[in-house]
């Protein structure tokens, strides 16, 4: 089974070796048919510490490496 790769906004850096991830989806309501925008927060992570507040970054599912992480940050990208 491939792993997901989903793109969001770092919220937080305060952790070690931690970040939080704001990644926001859109989708038409179903009754309404207007485009309504929501967002989840993922931990994800970042083994040097090198991504900052602000980064648009990639993350891929992996393993469980704590209660709350299971995603890893890939790369930054490009906005």
């Amino acid at each position: 089974m491939p792993k997901r790769i989903l793109q969001g906004v770092v919220v937080s850096d305060r952790n070690d070796k931690t970040i939080t991830v704001r990644v926001e989806r859109s989708f038409q309501h179903p009754v309404l048919k207007k485009t309504v925008r929501r967002s989840k927060r993922y931990s994800a992570h970042d083994a040097e510490n090198k991504y900052k507040v602000g980064d648009t970054v990639r993350i891929e599912e992996c393993k469980p490496i704590s209660k709350s992480k299971r995603w890893i940050a890939v790369e930054l990208a490009s906005q």
